[in-house]
């Protein structure tokens, strides 16, 4: 018999599997996890796991580096030769670099380091699912992977690329020209257009897909930590280098880099980054060793850049650099054709998580959901037909229902809009107004931060200084283990 820790959340994002020879933390990061609505398993050893992937299929693999048998490289290395599909995540205590870049070439979609934050993990394992979902597992071995369409099975479909509009079949077109060549790419969108998809779908029809993809979200960290992230660091460099560590360039060699909203980065690191555009070379923190890289880079930002750079918040040379071939997401208002067919893949989807048949819409609930301007876009629409299949009594549901859950005013023809959203009265204060919005949207996304502050197009550190200010108390700050 294998020993497995198992809760099925209906309402999970993805399947999870986390391995890991230490019970506390095993079970440490799996309620985190489940926490954020993903289905997880549990084993307590490398070989445990490799019986259930026999029966099991998982979006992404949580394994501890230091297990007694089988470590977690060798891990790796097994699910590499099986040719498994999921995502696999590396926890090390040791702060190896050979190690993490080793398992990194056999396949890792990326590690982290213990101790390490609650947001940290839920983050990493979220990118790790969102990339599984756009290389499909059946893929034959050599062929090239391929974006979603209509014709495709919906339970591993990549939500980004749901939709027959004009707009998107021009995006898929674009995707399917740039993402051959070595070009950087510059995509833009408003929050929730899935801009980070879009990205995933570029690095999956490239000829480095066998190579990492390696993301790095950087509205999440201060000017100190992002060089770090970017370039590594000597042991030594700064208070905590404890152990010397490789930094994304340097594990995305000869693959990708994708620098999620890159306008959060300081004015002074992006002049270094400046020179890894043009030289593919830098210096770890600390060290005056020259590394040299052979990596694409991608950008994201839901910003204006030019207006950023004629702000002089962004430079100038750098934005040259980074939109070499520029890409557009259409904001879901701009392709509301789309929205049946988004809807209908979600419920798909939901019901398949929920093990019941899809719920059903009324007419006038589906008129509802075409005719609102979806502020948070896709994410918006999901997270909608979520709560509608999990919460909803009514069947089939109806307007009334949906109406309770979306934003007061926001409809598509706004050739009439009301002077002031119910409950805001004219003359109110931009302060007021602000912390509404905030809070409102902060409910929306069920207290996550980071997806709030893209949502809003602000920085999580941006953000988390207004809760402050309305007196919100912080999350738990970090899980850590020794061994």
């Amino acid at each position: 018999m294998i020993a497995s820790e198992r809760c099925d959340n209906a309402d999970g994002a993805g399947r999870v599997l986390v391995v890991d020879d230490h019970p506390q933390a095993r079970q440490s990061m799996a309620d985190i996890l489940r926490q954020t609505g993903h289905r997880v398993d549990c084993y307590s050893s490398a070989a445990e796991a490799l019986q259930a992937i026999q029966h099991e299929a998982f979006d992404c693999i949580v394994t501890d580096l230091s297990m007694p048998g089988m470590n977690g490289v060798e891990f790796i290395i097994q699910l590499e030769k099986r040719q498994y599909g999921a995502q696999v995540v590396m926890v090390t205590a040791y702060a190896s670099v050979a190690t993490a870049v080793e398992a990194m070439r056999h396949g890792a979609f990326d590690y982290i380091e213990k101790p390490f934050g609650v947001e940290q993990l839920e983050r990493l394992v979220e990118q790790a699912i969102r990339r599984k979902r756009l290389v499909r597992p059946e893929t034959p071995p050599g062929a090239a992977p391929r974006l979603w369409s209509p014709a495709d099975d919906r339970s591993d479909a990549s939500p980004a690329m749901v939709g027959s509009s004009k707009a998107m079949q021009a995006l898929r077109a674009q995707i399917a020209r740039v993402a051959p060549t070595p070009v950087t790419v510059l995509i833009t969108g408003e929050s929730g257009t899935g801009k980070e998809l879009v990205a995933g779908a570029i690095h999956a029809m490239s000829d480095r897909a066998e190579k990492p993809l390696v993301s790095l979200n950087c509205p999440v960290l201060s000017a100190h930590l992002m060089e770090s992230e970017l370039f590594g660091h000597q042991r030594g460099a700064f208070t905590g280098a404890d152990a010397p560590r490789a930094g994304r360039f340097e594990l995305a060699d000869r693959g990708t880099i994708l620098l999620d909203e890159i306008t959060e980065i300081d004015l002074n690191l992006q002049a270094k980054l400046l020179r890894v555009l043009q030289e593919k070379s830098f210096e770890r923190v600390g060290s005056s060793e020259t590394i040299r890289v052979d990596v694409r880079v991608l950008a994201t930002t839901n910003r204006d850049l030019e207006a950023e750079v004629a702000a002089g918040r962004f430079r100038q040379d750098l934005y040259y650099r980074l939109a070499v071939v520029p890409l557009w997401v259409p904001p879901l208002r701009d392709r509301l054709e789309d929205v049946p067919e988004l809807v209908q893949y979600f419920l798909g989807r939901c019901a398949a998580r929920l093990g019941r048949d899809p719920a059903v819409l009324e007419r006038s609930a589906m008129d509802l959901l075409e005719n609102y301007a979806w502020p948070g876009n896709v994410r918006e629409l999901e997270n909608i037909v979520t709560r509608v299949s999990v919460l909803g009594a009514a069947s089939p549901v109806t307007a009334d229902e949906l109406r309770r859950w979306l934003v007061d005013g926001q409809r598509a023809d706004r050739e009439a809009p009301p002077a002031a959203a119910p409950g805001m009265p004219v003359g109110s204060s931009l302060e007021a107004m602000e912390r509404r919005l905030i809070e409102a949207t902060l409910e929306q996304y069920g207290g996550h931060r980071e997806k709030t502050a893209k949502a809003l197009g602000i920085g999580v550190r941006t953000l988390s200084g207004k809760l402050r200010q309305y007196g919100y108390a912080p999350r738990a700050k970090a899980l850590s283990k020794a061994g």
